[in-house]
């Protein structure tokens, strides 16, 4: 699992969220902030094809693996 942050010039609606994989949108100013976590970087590959299929302008990609809670899973 990852941890990521995705900031890009533009703004998106909140309502894109589920379009984002449920990623949280934050906006600031004229920039957007995508958060939360993703399965692994091929889901964060697709996130930013979407990015790119809108035309918007990538500013900054951070990602940081992290263990999954087993009581996240029910273990």
């Amino acid at each position: 699992m990852l941890q990521v942050e995705i900031r890009f010039k533009g703004q998106v609606n909140e309502r894109w969220s589920g379009w984002f994989g449920g990623l949280t949108v934050s906006l600031s100013g004229d920039d957007t902030l995508l958060s939360g976590r993703v399965a692994d970087s091929s889901a964060l590959y697709g996130i930013l094809s979407r990015l790119r299929d809108l035309g918007l302008q990538l500013t900054s990609v951070s990602s940081e693996e992290i263990e999954e809670n087993a009581h996240e899973h029910g273990k």
